[in-house]
């Protein structure tokens, strides 16, 4: 991992492989490290890059942040890997963060890949910061409770195989409690204009899975027909991590995106 430091916070990231740019966003609670299934598909063939969003892995961990803030990290990222613009791939949390970033900084942007989120517009009031804490402090107690649905999340179609080696990655997936909780107050008390996000002008590709709990599909598709020429691509049976169940099509489907948007490029 490489270092950056922004306003006082170090910021880890990394970058691997050559050719058309990446810009890798992950999601709530998860480190870089989450994004090994792309990696591991399509690090031979793309400049990769991607950085612990504040609050896990490597990273610092503050005890607030904001989806603004975290764009602004990911353009501090893109500058220190020396890259102009890159497609802009985000899942989950990752995914407002990259939308976020398609809104601020349009001219560093090839295309938005916006995986399992959706665009948290003002209507949806935030949770109380008290509330969020509490949650997330009772966290092990609430699983314990919890009744399994859809395969723990996965989708029923996600092989048994692959969760169980993703769940086995997460398990030794580095995290600081206050950063996450950071995170989730971040994510609560976000929203877009959806006037902004309808004048989108980037070429923009939606992923979601129909048996997603903790982003529901209507909100993906929702997403999808908010942003002009958009494309939805749906995961039948799949949940939230898409990556275990839909991996290869999601790879596929992203590279034949890259791909078209790159012809453009070059034709115009």
């Amino acid at each position: 991992m490489r270092f950056l430091d922004r306003g006082g916070v170090r910021l880890a990231w990394d970058e691997s492989g050559s050719g058309v740019p990446i810009l890798l966003i992950m999601g709530h609670r998860y480190s870089s490290g989450m994004w090994y299934p792309l990696k591991e598909a399509m690090g031979d063939r793309y400049h990769l890059i991607s950085f612990d969003n504040r609050g896990t892995g490597q990273s610092d961990a503050p005890s607030r942040t904001s989806v603004d803030e975290m764009a602004a990290d990911a353009l501090a990222v893109l500058d220190a890997a020396g890259v102009q613009t890159a497609h802009v791939y985000g899942v989950s949390m990752g995914g407002g963060i990259a939308l976020e970033f398609g809104l601020r900084y349009p001219e560093r942007v090839r295309s938005l890949i916006l995986g399992c989120t959706m665009a948290k517009t003002p209507d949806i009031k935030p949770r109380p910061d008290w509330l969020i804490k509490l949650l997330y402090n009772a966290m092990p107690l609430l699983k314990l409770l919890a009744k399994p649905k859809f395969k723990n999340g996965y989708g029923d179609a996600a092989p048994d195989d692959r969760i169980a080696r993703d769940m086995a990655v997460l398990e030794k997936d580095p995290f600081v409690l206050k950063g996450v909780i950071a995170q989730a107050m971040a994510i609560s008390h976000y929203s877009v204009d959806p006037a902004e996000v309808r004048a989108l002008k980037l070429p923009t590709l939606v992923f979601h899975g129909t048996q997603d709990l903790l982003v529901p599909y209507e909100a993906g598709k929702a997403l999808a027909e908010m942003i002009p020429g958009a494309r939805l691509v749906t995961f039948p049976d799949i949940g939230h991590n898409y990556f275990i169940g839909a991996g290869e099509r999601a790879n596929a489907e992203a590279e034949a995106f890259i791909a078209e948007v790159e012809a453009g490029r070059a034709s115009a």
